[in-house]
């Protein structure tokens, strides 16, 4: 697992609960696995 990422449970317990999955209206997000680890790093190394 990389330092700043969500472990395979961690996905699965939130992944559903996302907007721009596939099949939910609107736009679809191309990765938001990615987007949440983003969030997570940016918070984790204190960037504002």
């Amino acid at each position: 697992m990389r330092r700043y990422g969500l472990s395979d449970g961690q996905w699965e317990r939130i992944k559903d609960l996302l907007p721009g999955r596939e099949g939910h209206v609107g736009g679809t997000a191309a990765d938001n696995r990615l987007f949440i680890e983003a969030v997570l790093y940016r918070y984790r190394a204190g960037i504002p």
